[in-house]
């Protein structure tokens, strides 16, 4: 358990750093520690909402959530998050889901461009909406907060500022989080007990101490595009474990 703490510390470390959660990086590591299959979405996404809970207060505190095009997204996601965690799945989907998922994030995280300029107005920021909603769906079947697959689909819209899609990133990881966990928890015959969860606590203390220094001193330390290409690299090593586990044995 504790060498699986630390990993999870880790990854809130890198994913802090950067603004996401880390939902598909836990979700890959308990599956390789061979975990339940069935606890892992409520684990992963439980991870999500400690990560990035402060991170959300921050952005909103300094003025960088830009709430009035980020509601109709969150509004039309959140409802398919939570209907995406009822959706039941086998270990075997799950499993290539995850993997491709992962191999998707790590793609994505390695080409994610910066704006070009300050908040440049797109008139095409409507398609958000209904990626958002997609999202939400996939993200709620594998216990995921969706912030890693949103962000450069924004950014190549050019739907907002840098800071404002970082921002915006987390508040759709936080409700999609708690969306989809309500999902999990309702599912009928469900494994994830509060109790089954609960043993798992080291975990929820190794990623508040990650995602801490993660958010407070990862991106001061070394350059963003640096910690980006880490933890892509870290995303994808994981992606390739898990479909060789799924598709290679």
């Amino acid at each position: 358990m504790w060498g699986l703490a630390a990993g999870f510390a880790l990854t809130a470390l890198l994913y802090a750093s950067v603004g996401f959660g880390g939902g598909s990086t836990y979700n890959a590591l308990l599956v390789l520690a061979d975990t339940d299959y069935r606890l892992l979405p409520a684990i992963a996404l439980l991870c999500n909402l400690i990560v990035v809970t402060g991170g959300t207060i921050r952005f909103a505190r300094a003025g960088q959530v830009p709430w009035r095009p980020l509601w109709p997204i969150l509004l039309l996601s959140a409802p398919c998050a939570w209907a995406g965690g009822q959706l039941p799945v086998d270990k075997p989907l799950f499993v290539a889901l995850l993997g491709c998922a992962l191999l998707l994030a790590g793609l994505l995280m390695l080409v994610q461009q910066e704006p070009k300029a300050e908040g440049t107005p797109n008139p095409l920021a409507w398609i958000g909406i209904p990626i958002g909603m997609g999202v939400g769906f996939f993200s709620g079947i594998v216990g995921i907060g969706g912030g890693i697959f949103l962000a450069p689909v924004l950014h190549l819209l050019r739907w907002a500022s840098a800071r404002q899609i970082a921002a915006s990133a987390s508040v759709f990881i936080l409700v999609n989080s708690l969306a989809g966990l309500a999902g999990q928890l309702m599912k009928q015959n469900a494994a994830a007990t509060p109790a089954a969860i609960a043993a798992y606590w080291p975990l929820f203390v190794a990623v508040l101490i990650g995602g801490q220094i993660g958010s407070h001193a990862g991106v001061r330390v070394l350059p963003q595009q640096i910690i980006r290409t880490g933890t892509a690299a870290l995303i994808l090593y994981v992606a390739a474990q898990l479909l060789w586990q799924r598709f290679g044995g």
